[in-house]
């Protein structure tokens, strides 16, 4: 199978400064009729115009993300060029980001090697686990993990607080990424500085908040759905696979085609963790030239992403995501 996709992993230049182009520019000219709306036509207007520009941003951190895999362009020092800039506006601490993914894409639904301290969305407790909770900490993991908490609440919470520090990044080991926070907080400090030298604090913070704000929870979903919803697969350490955590521990989520552009084909996202270096715009292709992924792999529709969330807990017993169970009176 991964001789069959190999091809599709080396990225074109010309497709990777097109996509580029055709997703940064449309975004500084919506962000820019957003402020000019502000003053010469109506507030409100540049406020419902905060959730296509956040559509920009989404597809601008998959670019993010391929560069972060070395997926987007061939020279490594375009990648990190690119990917650092792209940072500015997705709020995400490049370096710091590439090397938490890594980790990630290293133990994915991996029961053993589940991620440690605040990441609530990349691993989950089994049943048994949550049953031998207390019961003060098991009405704290159910409320962090209530959708409107950990889907709504969190992520504006996640991308422009806790991106801000690195709280969960080494001291030991990690420089260039404790760097990477305060370069990237610097560049973001001094562009909307400014911004409101220039047009004041007021519309800044009606445009730029509401984008971001819309950005991370769209983001944030779309993360947690790729391997937490309802038939997604967890295993042990002595039958875990990266293919079969590929297949079945990552969904292909089958969203409209103008939601699939805006979030940069990651839907296909059984492709990107058996071949990362897939660059986004060649991953459509690499699923439809592999006719066992229509057989093995979950797809969603967005109604079914939707209502992901709710399957939080691994039944080891039963080999499937549940809910909650009922609370006993």
């Amino acid at each position: 199978m991964l001789a069959g996709l190999a091809a599709f992993q080396v990225p074109s230049i010309r497709r990777s400064v097109t996509q580029l182009a055709i997703t940064a520019a449309p975004y500084a000219a919506l962000v820019a009729f957003m402020y000019y709306s502000y003053y010469h036509i109506s507030p409100w207007l540049s406020l419902a115009l905060a959730l296509p520009a956040a559509g920009f941003v989404v597809r601008l951190f998959i670019i993010q993300h391929d560069c972060g895999h070395g997926a987007y362009f061939r020279q490594r020092w375009a990648n990190e060029v690119v990917g650092w800039l792209c940072s500015l506006t997705t709020f995400t601490p490049y370096t710091m980001w590439r090397r938490h993914h890594a980790l990630h894409h290293a133990v994915w639904n991996n029961l053993d090697k589940r991620p440690t301290g605040g990441d609530i969305y990349s691993g989950c407790l089994t049943l048994k686990e949550y049953e031998a909770l207390s019961p003060l900490r098991q009405r704290l993991y159910r409320a962090a993990l209530h959708p409107l908490v950990s889907q709504l609440l969190l992520p504006p919470v996640v991308f422009i607080l806790m991106h801000r520090v690195p709280f969960d990044t080494p001291k030991k080991g990690w420089r260039k990424e404790r760097i990477s926070v305060y370069l990237t907080n610097a560049g973001i400090g001094g562009f909307l500085l400014a911004l409101t030298l220039l047009l004041g604090w007021q519309p800044v913070l009606l445009v730029q908040l509401p984008v971001i704000v819309m950005a991370s929870i769209i983001g944030v979903w779309l993360f947690s759905v790729q391997h937490r919803f309802e038939h997604s697969v967890w295993s042990r350490q002595t039958d875990w696979t990266a293919d079969g955590a590929a297949l079945h521990g990552s969904s292909w989520l089958r969203l409209p085609k103008v939601l699939q552009w805006f979030t940069g084909n990651i839907g296909f996202h059984h492709v990107h963790h058996l071949v990362p270096r897939v660059p986004n715009y060649r991953l459509q292709a690499a699923h439809r030239a592999e006719p066992a992924f229509a057989a093995n792999v979950t797809g969603l529709t967005l109604w079914q992403a939707l209502r992901a969330p709710q399957f939080t807990l691994w039944d080891e017993a039963r080999g499937a995501m549940v809910r909650f169970p009922r609370r006993r009176r």
